[in-house]
């Protein structure tokens, strides 16, 4: 019996010691992962503007963001309601509720979070309400659904319940791109004036689309010489209508207030990406379309590409910006990742391009290998807070 105890006692002290060792191997190696973890930037203050410096590499080097696919919208051989024959945009209210913009159709379906189809708002024609050539859609602030319509030159407001409200007119404005709206809804949009010497400007309107202010322009080229992967002005709305902005061929991030004070910056090393000769053939064919450079043009190519290509926002207020670093497949590209502070926090691969973040899920549209288009939603993960 007491052979026994003693053998116990012995296995005992031996578990204890296996999990005390344990123990400290997993302590030690999560303070391994911490020092690993800590960003390695620097924050300057100037007449101001905050100032994050953030190297090439994020803070969490490993896998820290995954999708599962939840939900899809739309299908090739199906009830009309679930068809779709240009989706340019998506937008979700804050139930749940999908909108998605049909620009050839020229009307907006209505989904419920589940996926069920609700209604249909607009129609093509150039009456109260209805649309020719939409090209955006938001959700604002104020519960209404806005159109940005090219066709008929407007902004068209709905009500959720489908009943046009208003229209504003852009008609004074040559090309008015990519309109948010804010929770005073007043808007920021981009103004592109073309000529001999084409320029564009990101501007502030009131309701009204009378000009508040200029928040900035860039020549993107002048005749006769023509730049080839011209910059481009992207922009989000943040946290209490602060906006946060770029040029794409500048690696540096811009957020100002409501009122267009700037206060804080976000720079990050980087490496340009090499023009390829398919990068070049795909230029061609957005300038031109399938004719050849028009006589006495001269196209003026760089030698890399821009910094990023496009930018998003989660609900967390991380920012999203999508580099021209492909991913190893080719199927896709790499986004740089950022929290709401500003810190690059990680390097995260997506096959297309983010519609919407939104209580954790993400919107994208996407097409089948036929071509057939729909919407696709996602949950996401994150495992680190």
């Amino acid at each position: 019996m007491q052979k026994m105890r003693r053998e116990c006692l012995m296995k005992t002290r031996a578990i204890f010691t296996i999990a005390i060792t344990l123990t400290s191997i997993l302590i030690f190696s999560a303070s391994c992962i911490e020092q690993k973890s800590k960003w390695q930037g620097t924050i300057e203050e100037l007449d101001g503007v905050t100032l994050y410096k953030n190297p090439k590499e994020p803070i969490y080097k490993e896998d820290i963001f995954s999708l599962e696919e939840e939900l899809l919208i739309g299908e090739a051989e199906s009830k009309d309601e679930f068809m779709f024959s240009q989706v340019i945009d998506v937008d979700v209210d804050y139930e749940g509720r999908i909108y998605i913009l049909d620009s050839r159709e020229a009307h907006i379906k209505i989904f419920d979070k589940k996926g069920e189809y609700l209604a249909t708002i607009g129609r093509k024609g150039q009456g109260p309400g209805e649309m020719q050539m939409p090209q955006s859609i938001q959700i604002t602030p104020k519960k209404e659904i806005m159109v940005n319509d090219m066709g008929t030159r407007k902004l068209l407001f709905f009500n959720f319940e489908g009943k046009f409200v208003r229209g504003v007119s852009t008609a004074k404005m040559t090309y008015f791109n990519n309109p948010v709206i804010d929770s005073k809804n007043n808007i920021i949009a981009n103004i592109t004036v073309p000529g001999m010497q084409m320029q564009t400007e990101l501007k502030k309107f009131d309701p009204e689309l009378e000009p508040i202010f200029s928040i900035d322009n860039i020549e993107l080229f002048k005749l006769p010489v023509m730049k080839a992967f011209f910059p481009h002005f992207f922009w989000q709305l943040g946290e209490d209508d602060s906006l946060i902005w770029g040029i794409s061929s500048k690696y540096e991030l811009q957020v100002m207030n409501s009122e267009g004070k700037l206060y804080k910056k976000i720079i990050k090393d980087y490496d340009p990406e090499k023009i390829t000769e398919e990068d070049r053939q795909k230029e061609l064919k957005f300038l031109f379309g399938d004719n050849p450079v028009p006589p006495g043009v001269k196209l003026e190519w760089p030698e890399s590409q821009g910094a990023f290509k496009y930018i998003s926002i989660d609900e967390d207020g991380r920012i999203f910006l999508r580099t021209f670093e492909k991913t190893e497949d080719g199927g896709g590209f790499y986004y740089d990742v950022f929290n709401s502070e500003g810190k690059y926090i990680a390097k995260i691969s997506l096959k297309i391009k983010p519609q919407v973040w939104e209580k954790n899920k993400l919107y994208t549209i996407e097409e089948d290998e036929d071509g057939y288009q729909y919407v696709k939603r996602c949950r996401v993960t994150w495992k680190i807070n």
